[in-house]
């Protein structure tokens, strides 16, 4: 098994916290988006991988060794491919075509999931769908009642279709058929909007018989700014999804946290109320302050503050009273 992951954009609509941080590598309940993702993909498959692709800009060595351990960790050999020019989500897969075949999971970064199900690896093909209230903003998928096998991929349809939509995460039983399909738009130069996608691929294959059946997360969380991010930690602390939520090493000293929360290593809370729903990363130091709904990185301060909604980057001192925040990485707010 193979994963190939997709994650060479600049992550604007997450700014400032992406200016020093690749948002894959942004931490939500004290681990790394790309890392949850990469581990719940994992447990779907039930089977063995053996690589994991990361598709990257420039995001520099330090970021890519990161992303080889993220990797290690889960028992596969980490990849790095680099997209220098964003030339659309099919020519992202191509970067990484050394390891497009065979059993082959393609997952983006900005999506993470709760899933119940394991995949049936027997199928030719799967998209992963959540059901939405409003179709018309995603591509969904229209699919044959007493088969379950998609029909056709229509994007924000005007009219009703379907409101199961497509995620961002397929699985290819043989990805080669997948790599002879990018390869054509290449070759015969079939763009939209000056980019090599994805869905065109998609669509030739159905046309030629390949069989695409669906498999339906029961919540889909997005990552794609700061209050999505935000929320998308609330939910994954109410799921749990294995996490040792509180270090034993945490100092609390005449405080109060109000679970569910994640607190990290070597954390020192002083007269303060935590929670809930709170990621305090590791060094994190809080006095004085009430914090709810938030995530604030690690090696940061905060004194004197009613923070709720907000994310701090790491190496922040903040010592203002404040309702929402949204503060990069290395700043100093008194």
């Amino acid at each position: 098994m193979n994963i190939i992951i997709p994650m060479a954009g600049m992550g604007k609509r997450l700014r400032p916290h992406t200016l020093t941080t690749a948002k894959p590598l942004i931490k939500v309940c004290g681990q790394e988006i790309v890392k949850i993702l990469c581990n719940e993909i994992v447990k779907t498959c039930n089977s063995k991988v053996d690589n994991i692709g990361f598709v990257v800009g420039n995001f520099g060595k330090q970021v890519e060794d990161d992303l080889i351990q993220v990797a290690r960790s889960l028992g596969a050999e980490g990849r790095i491919y680099h997209q220098d020019i964003p030339l659309g989500t099919a020519d992202a897969i191509w970067q990484a075509r050394e390891i497009l075949h065979g059993n082959t999971v393609i997952a983006f970064a900005d999506t993470l999931f709760d899933a119940s199900f394991t995949m049936d690896l027997t199928q030719e093909g799967i998209i992963w769908t959540s059901y939405v209230e409003d179709p018309s903003a995603f591509g969904v998928v229209k699919k044959d009642e007493q088969s379950g096998k998609i029909t056709a991929f229509v994007e924000k349809p005007k009219e009703y279709v379907s409101n199961e939509a497509i995620i961002g995460i397929y699985y290819f039983r043989e990805a080669e058929k997948l790599y002879k399909e990018i390869k054509r738009l290449i070759d015969e130069s079939i763009m939209h909007s000056g980019e090599y996608q994805l869905t065109d691929c998609l669509e030739n294959m159905l046309q030629q018989g390949f069989s695409f059946k669906t498999e339906t997360v029961k919540e889909w969380l997005d990552c794609g700014n700061k209050n999505a991010v935000v929320n998308t930690n609330q939910r994954l602390l109410c799921l749990e999804m294995g996490l040792d939520k509180i270090h034993r090493s945490v100092k609390s000293n005449n405080s109060r946290i109000i679970e569910p929360c994640y607190i990290g290593e070597n954390v020192v809370i002083d007269n303060s109320v935590i929670g809930p729903y709170v990621s305090l990363e590791d060094n994190t130091i809080v006095r004085n302050s009430v914090i709810r709904n938030s995530i604030i990185a690690h090696d940061s301060k905060v004194e004197n503050a009613v923070i709720e909604n907000s994310m701090i980057g790491n190496n922040t001192l903040y010592k203002k009273n404040a309702d929402e925040l949204s503060l990069g990485a290395f700043t100093v707010v008194e």
